[in-house]
């Protein structure tokens, strides 16, 4: 019998916080930030002994659809979901929905994001064939939370329920990015997770929740469904697509939703969101220093180097980030790492496109 588990990964994000490897045209998800492989590849390879190449659906934007084909030429050309405008993660689940749906009306979706690590996959796999067995009652929106070790301001967190059944709670609430203070409070509290944004929920229930709290992105959706298939198809889904609002799944749905569940998990993940996540990834040397590349230092602590290219000398220096690229060096502080999406923006506004 043929699993009626359907991959959706999310591969449509710009990873502005790791430039300057991260660019525009080559993303954080395509680059081999914590391993020999692309971001994409491992994700795909730790989900195909769950789910069958064919099951497994990838979107994704017209910049980089061509690069992506090359790093997972073993999942169908066809089961790659091409947006034509970024309109963040509601519509982009949504309309790889309609494709599932056509394929098995009763299929299960597992979303996960194409650019986060996960250290013990064997444990991920087991959770989610856990969360599959509620999920095919098509009550509940299922999503993964992970334990909290630390008090981190870069991740979302979900305060947990009453429990519902064997290690399932219902969402009291999901908490967006806090500040130290608060974050720390939530670790000493108990009862809080980190949101990992990998979800499990039944396509009819996902959609009929697109219908309830995002109306307009349903009526659209409909409308590209009713052409799916034909000649209209691709100008149909450029002409809507144009209109959508840009809104992820997490505000427009599952903030709203009184039927989410969250399963308390530690399969050894992180998002990988900037520089500093490195930290807790790579072993340190006896300085505390991260080094990807020729470096020679003197009394220089806790500091991450990667320069592929050239020696990095430095002298007295701690809690930095040095990365340095063909065409770009950043220098940065540890604790203003969130910072460098801003300096991205700078760098659009100042006309400096060929940077990014």
């Amino acid at each position: 019998m043929k699993s009626n588990l359907f991959a959706v990964i999310m591969a449509g994000g710009q990873g502005t916080r790791f430039w300057p490897r991260s660019r525009h045209k080559r993303p954080k998800q395509l680059l081999d930030i914590v391993g020999s492989e692309s971001m994409i590849r491992q994700t795909v390879s730790r989900i195909i002994p769950l789910i069958p190449k064919d099951q497994i659906f990838i979107v994704s934007n017209e910049t980089h659809v061509t690069e992506l084909r090359y790093h997972i030429p073993d999942i169908p050309e066809s089961n790659v979901v091409v947006e034509p405008a970024g309109k963040n993660t509601a519509p982009a689940i949504g309309l790889t929905a309609l494709y599932i749906r056509r394929i098995n009306p009763e299929a299960i979706l597992v979303v996960l994001p194409s650019d986060h690590l996960v250290e013990k996959e064997d444990i991920l796999r087991k959770t989610i064939e856990k969360a599959r067995l509620t999920a095919e009652k098509g009550e509940f929106l299922i999503t993964l939370g992970m334990k909290v070790v630390s008090p981190e301001t870069g991740y979302g967190y979900i305060q947990m329920g009453d429990s519902i059944e064997s290690c399932f709670y219902r969402v009291k609430a999901f908490i967006e990015k806090p500040g130290k203070e608060k974050a720390e409070k939530f670790m000493r509290n108990g009862g809080y997770l980190w949101n990992s944004g990998i979800f499990i929920w039944k396509v009819g229930l996902f959609l009929k929740m697109i219908e309830e709290y995002i109306p307009d992105l349903h009526r659209g959706l409909m409308a590209i469904d009713k052409v799916i298939g034909t000649k209209k198809e691709r100008k149909t889904v450029r002409s809507i697509y144009a209109g959508l609002k840009s809104v992820s799944v997490d505000f427009g749905i599952l903030e709203k939703a009184k039927n989410v569940a969250v399963i308390p998990s530690d399969f050894g993940w992180n998002d990988v969101g900037s520089w500093t996540a490195l930290d807790s990834i790579f072993k340190k040397g006896p300085h505390g220093n991260i080094e990807q590349a020729k470096h020679v230092s003197i009394d220089t602590t806790n500091t991450t180097v990667y320069s592929p290219r050239k020696l990095i000398a430095t002298i007295g220096i701690k809690d930095l980030i040095i990365v340095e690229t063909e065409d770009a060096l950043l220098v940065c502080h540890k604790e203003r790492a969130q910072d460098v999406k801003k300096l991205v923006d700078k760098l659009k506004s100042d006309g400096l496109e060929e940077y990014l």
